[in-house]
């Protein structure tokens, strides 16, 4: 029978768009009324879907607005008890309250209690992972021991010693690890590993499998804590009761269909540190229905990529939110995408547009005029195009 981190993981859809609606509204009505704050108006969003509505907030405008206003840009910010630093750099606040970066119910769904002994190998220096994961271990009631990162053979000795129970770190450390361990002729204790910030390919996970080890992975990042996780069921990654989740068209706010992919927007309810509509810059799809496992929030697909598809052509960088603007220019333009390629030495630049009719002089006129460069327009029927997320193709062979 599944255990359940608590009530909120099963239930309806009703009673949880009705919580996190009266959570939202209250949280906006606190970041309008910060100073500094005139994006966001208190009464902005009557429902859910109204949050398509709000401005995306992208890592480039919060790090302009923090090199202005340091440290956190002006941003409502409340109870930080750490300041951690991000590349770029970013600077994120960390709260000491209970299960603060809701990565709580990640851990409870591999098993991880309080009979456990937590080996945390994510790195305690500036950046936020290592405290993100020891504060889902307290949240669960489980011991830590904060290994941070290297020092492999320490962290065996400390593992056998101590009797460790369980990893938590980046997917391809832990084989490190047990690869150092049986060189050393040593014998750990894990059997349950907490993954994230890699790629945890199937027969790695297969191979800790093999060793008795239960493998599961999160979505997180630095600024929002957990997005989403894996639960027994291995059917892609419950989005986590703290936030709210859109998928988006890239350069946009504009939400995509379900299964169509797309980048993740998430809005954090987390009052000391509210992030609305914060763009992740990671692709994403939504999975129709419910896991198996009980829990029955959305699902995602889990990472599908950058949506960061900036490309040089012919020397000028083409970025998503010009091929957005295009599209925006344009009511008889239901959807773009760019396509780089190369003619001999040189490069070429097609911009094949969804439309029912329209005028191709005009459109590539627009083209010109929006994306700073001249490219041949195709017209293609709607509906046509490929639904994967991208709207910046680059089909150069940069090995030819």
């Amino acid at each position: 029978m599944t255990s359940f981190f608590d009530d909120l993981e099963t239930r309806s859809a009703d009673a949880r768009e009705a919580a996190q609606l009266a959570a939202l509204q209250d949280i906006m009505a606190s970041v309008a009324a910060h100073p500094g704050a005139c994006r966001i108006e208190a009464g902005a969003v009557s429902a859910l879907s109204d949050l398509a509505k709000l401005p995306v907030l992208r890592k480039s405008e919060l790090s302009g607005w923090q090199k202005e206003q340091p440290p956190f840009g002006g941003m409502l910010v409340k109870n930080a008890g750490h300041i951690f630093q991000s590349p770029g750099p970013i600077y994120e606040p960390g709260g000491l309250s209970h299960d603060w970066w809701h990565m709580g119910r990640f851990l409870h769904a591999i098993g991880i209690g309080a009979d456990d002994i937590v080996q945390n190998c994510f790195g305690y220096h500036l950046t936020p992972a290592g405290m993100i994961f020891e504060s889902g271990a307290r949240a669960v009631g489980a011991a830590v021991v904060p290994a941070g990162t290297g020092q492999t053979e320490l962290q065996i000795r400390a593992a056998v010693d101590i009797g460790t129970t369980a990893y938590a770190g980046t997917p391809d450390y832990l084989k490190v690890i047990l690869d150092k361990a049986d060189e050393m002729g040593e014998q750990v204790k894990f059997t349950k590993a907490a993954v994230g910030g890699g790629a945890l390919f199937p027969a790695m996970r297969q191979a800790y499998a093999d060793r008795g080890i239960t493998c599961m992975q999160s979505y997180a990042t630095a600024d929002l804590g957990n997005i989403a996780y894996e639960s027994p069921a291995l059917e892609g990654m419950i989005v986590d009761e703290g936030v709210i989740v859109e998928i988006v068209t890239p350069g946009t706010g504009d939400p995509v269909a379900e299964g169509d992919v797309g980048e993740v927007v998430v809005t954090s309810l987390n009052p000391d540190y509210p992030l609305i509509r914060f763009a992740t810059g990671d692709m994403s799809a939504v999975l129709p229905g419910q896991s198996p496992c009980g829990r029955t929030n959305m699902r995602i697909k889990g990472w599908m990529g950058r949506a960061d598809q900036t490309t040089k052509i012919k020397g000028m960088f083409v970025r998503p939110e010009q091929v957005a603007a295009l599209v925006a220019k344009h009511d008889d333009i239901a959807k773009a995408r760019v396509i780089a390629g190369r003619d001999g030495a040189s490069d070429t630049m097609t911009v094949k547009i969804e439309s029912a009719g329209g005028d191709a002089e005009a459109f590539a006129a627009s083209v010109a005029e929006t994306l700073k460069l001249k490219g041949a327009v195709e017209i293609v029927a709607p509906g046509s195009l490929p639904k994967d997320g991208l709207v910046i193709e680059d089909t150069r062979d940069y090995d030819a």
